[in-house]
Formats: structure tokens, sequence, C-alpha cells
């Protein structure tokens, strides 16, 4: 499907309905006509071997699937499939002419509601959570099941899924999943299913494999009056019928990608309660290491989409990264020992974004200086010189002495954490290895370094984003390096990265130190 036929349908009059706005979003398998108070669906012909699009007699029938399957969980929603329409004058939405393809059509759900909407601002309670368990513990009771169902629980359907996605990731080596990472998770599956083979025959026996959602996340869920969970698995039976305990992982790997992990813990403990199901905890990682793998795996095909535009593409590379970082770490946090990780390095060196992803593969919790110190000051933007405003000597103090506090609160209470700060001064360095000391942790530095030139590149495109949290600046630079500590031999276990390396490579290499993995 060409993409000057569906930007014909950017027409305001191509619907059947006024509107003031039509915008066109898209997926690797959809594009999405957004009006004022309706959403058209219309499926890309394309062909990923586990979905397949390509004749419009397929597109057809998935669309009345998909109407069909999601007025299980949002009957009000759904309105119909209707027929896309080509005439002398243009491409209509009903009407005359020529049919040319089909859409789904769908109440528009008010995007402010939105799940992944509510956690971005922090506005999701825990009665939120337990309604939404509540309602996929309904959901997962009334679900059909029969012989075919039980099928996809089988340790083939699960074996087979997994070599598919694995046999899929191939081409992203070295892009959005390292080599090491593939064959960690290769090796991982293949141990935890030949040990547990009893507890997916338990699952089968005991009616858990059941015709379900398939694609429960942040993204398709929507809190109004009622809890509207739409945009279910419709194109493949295969990836919608499966273990209740796989279709609520989904959400609660999607809660822990965002940072959300106590509100999955609300939401497993509710749906227990909902549905007595004391069965699934024993899988539950499994199948949030499978959910995170498939997510990595749809925004790694992203990257192959000739119609998304490269800002959109860099993006999906990234968040794909991020889920196969969160799929090891499933494995990998269980093995870690608390740990006070702090980072150092100058400006520019990659320190947030190697936090950001090995706290997401550990489950660590976070402080960040840049936030800290904007908290404290009560401040946003500051464009001060070196040493001056809110970074004067009496504003740093006072940053590193509450994310002094922040570390000792989250170690005492059992958990390991990363503090992503410059520590350019040894006498820093010292008080958070004393209170690692005493409270009895691991300590570990994380040393980050690249090459000037890349620093300065980083920093000119940094000071060019008005959402950057951090403010500094090439021509800050130099003056911070002047006054940087060199680190010592005797200031604790060191971890050197040389950050103008990949990412992915550098994870695995701080993993390997750690000797949490062993890479071939």
């Amino acid at each position: 499907m060409a993409q000057k036929w569906i930007r014909s349908l950017l027409n305001l009059r191509a619907f059947p309905e006024k509107t003031s706005s039509v915008k066109l979003l898209q997926t690797h398998v959809s594009f999405l006509l957004i009006t004022d108070h309706y959403v058209y669906k219309i499926k890309k012909p394309v062909n990923f071997g586990f979905l397949d699009f390509t004749t419009m007699d397929r597109r057809r029938f998935y669309c009345q699937e998909e109407v069909r399957l999601n007025r299980r969980l949002c009957p009000d929603i759904y309105l119909g499939v209707v027929e896309i329409r080509k005439t002398r004058s243009g491409i209509f939405i009903d009407g005359e002419g020529r049919i040319v393809d089909y859409a789904v059509k769908m109440k528009r759900l008010p995007e402010e509601r939105m799940l992944h909407v509510l956690l971005r601002e922090n506005n999701v309670s825990e009665m939120d959570m337990r309604r939404i368990a509540a309602t996929i513990a309904d959901f997962h009771r009334a679900a059909e099941r029969n012989p075919e169902t039980d099928s996809y629980g089988s340790l083939d359907s699960i074996i087979y899924n997994w070599e598919e996605n694995f046999h899929q990731l191939q081409e992203f080596v070295g892009i959005s999943i390292s080599g090491c990472q593939l064959q960690f998770l290769k090796s991982w599956v293949s141990s935890f299913i030949d040990q547990n083979r009893h507890l997916f025959l338990e699952r089968t026996e005991k009616g858990f494999i059941r015709e379900c959602d398939g694609d429960i996340h942040s993204e398709n869920i929507c809190l109004t009056d009622t809890v509207c969970i739409f945009d279910c698995i419709e194109f493949n039976k295969r990836f919608r019928c499966c273990d209740t305990a796989a279709d609520l992982a989904f959400l609660l790997m999607d809660l822990d990608y965002n940072r959300k992990s106590y509100l999955g813990d609300v939401l497993l403990d509710e749906y227990l309660l909902q549905t007595g199901d004391k069965g699934l905890t024993a899988l539950i990682d499994f199948y949030k290491t499978y959910r995170a793998v498939v997510r990595g795996k749809v925004e790694s095909f992203k990257l192959q989409e000739p119609e998304i535009p490269a800002g959109e593409k860099e993006l999906a590379g990234q968040r794909a990264s991020l889920y196969f970082h969160l799929a090891r770490g499933y494995q990998l946090r269980q093995r870690l020992k608390p740990t006070l990780f702090i980072t150092c390095g100058l400006m520019g060196s990659g320190k947030s974004s190697l936090t950001k992803a090995l706290a997401l593969e550990l489950g660590l919790e976070t402080t960040v200086s840049d936030a800290i110190r904007k908290e404290i000051a009560e401040s946003a933007k500051d464009r001060s010189d070196y040493g001056e405003g809110i970074y004067s000597q009496s504003w740093t103090d006072a940053t590193y002495k509450e994310l002094l506090i922040r570390s000792e609160h989250a170690l005492a209470a059992g958990n390991s954490i990363i503090v992503d700060a410059t520590f350019r001064r040894r006498s820093d360095r010292l008080a958070f290895r004393l209170v690692a000391e005493k409270l009895g942790v691991d300590f570990v530095i994380i040393s980050l370094s690249c090459p000037d030139q890349i620093t300065k590149k980083r920093l000119m495109q940094r000071d060019k984003d008005p959402l950057a949290l951090s403010d500094g600046r090439w021509d800050l630079f130099h003056r911070q390096k002047s006054e940087f500590q060199p680190l010592e031999e005797n200031e604790g276990k060191t971890i050197p990265i040389d950050s103008s390396a990949p990412l992915l490579d550098n994870i695995d290499h701080l993993l390997g130190k750690l000797e949490l993995i062993q890479c071939a």
C-alpha cells in the first residue's frame, strides 16, 4: 500500500462524519487515522511470517476478527468494519465507488486517560491497578478453553514461539541486541524449560490455557469510568491463545519497563486474590522475559520500515535495546549482591545512558544528581557559568548530601542503587564508599571516559534539547576537566568504560566484570 494512497485520506471530506482534523500515525503493521471522535485502523499489506495481511481478503477477515475479539473487553468501542472506496474525486470511507481496502472503525478514547500517559505523569493509584487486575481476572475466567486452546500451552508450542523469536532477532544482533544477550537468553530459556516441564503440563491440566488477549500493556489500556483494554492480537491465534500467566505478564513487564514495579506488585496481588491462581508465580518471570523479548523484537522491526522517519527509528532502536536489557535482567538481578554503584566521569561521558540501561537490567534504584540538584534548588534550566548559580560549591555539597541520604535509605531497605553523578572529588567518592562499608554492601565505581571530540558532539546536541535534564555545555567542559580528581587504586572496585564504544558492548563488559555473565 503506497504512502501516497494513505495520505489521500488526510482530506477532511474523506470521512462520513464531520471532523475538524485528521492525524495519521503508523505502527509496523497498521495505519491509524485519528479524527475528532473516531479512529480508523487500516492494515498494512505486510507479511512477517507470523502475520500475513498481503491480500485484501485477508485484511477484511482480520478486520472482522479484530472487532469480534476486542468486543470481549471493549464492547462499546469497536463499531465495526468499514469499506474504503475510490471514486473519480478521491478516496473515501464508505459511500460509492470501487472498494480498495477495509478499516476497523473505533470510538476515539481520551488520550489523557491512557495508562501509559498516566504512568508518565505519576498519576496512577493502587486502586487503578486493582480495577485493572479485576477486569483481567474476569476476562480470563470467561475466556474460551477447549482442546485447541490447550494445544497452545504444550511444550512444543512454547518452544516454537521462543525459537521463532530468536531466529527473527538474529538480524538485529549488534543493532538492538548484543550477541551475548541473545546467547544468554537462548541458554536460559532452554535450561528453564528442561527443569520445569511439569509446571507447564500442570498449567494445561488445570485449565489455564485460554483464548486470551495477547497484548495487554499500558498503551492498550484506557481508564475511564470502566477499564477499557483494547487492540488484542487478532492476526495469529497462536499468540492469543496462551497461559493466563503469560497474558498478565505483559502488563507486569510493561510496568517494570516504566520503572513502576511497585504498581505491578499491587496488580499481581489483586489478580491472585481475584483468581486464587497461586501457581502462576513460578512462571511469571519466564513469561515476563518472553514479553520483553517480543516487545523488543517489535520495536526492532520498526528499524526496517521505510515509512518511519529516521528520528522515530532511532527512538525505536533505543526502546528495543532497553527491552532486551530488561529481558536478561529478570535472571541477572537474582545473582546480584546488594551493591552501591556510583558513576564517575565528566559531563557528556555517557553516564546517564549507561545508568538507565544498567538500572533496567539489574532492577536497580536510581538517583540522578541533575534531578536532585534542581529538586532541592526548585530550579529548571540554569545557564549560569561554571561553579555559579545552582552549580556553586554550596549547591553541589547539598546535592551530594541528598544523594548520599537517598542511597543509604535504599541500601538499608535491601535494594541495590546506582548514583548518576560526576563524582569529580575524591571526598565525595569516599563518603559513598564508607556508607557501603557501614552497611556491608558491595561498592562499585563505574568510571566513564571518551575522546573530547565525541564529548563535544554530545554536548552540542544536548544543548539544543529543551527537555534535557543536564545543563552541561561544551564551553564549561574544560573547566570541569581541569578540576577533576583522578581515581586512585585504593578507592574501591573500579570498572573502566570507554563510552565511545557501543552501549550494548559496554553493558556486557560491565556485567562480565561483575561476574554475572560470561560472553563467548
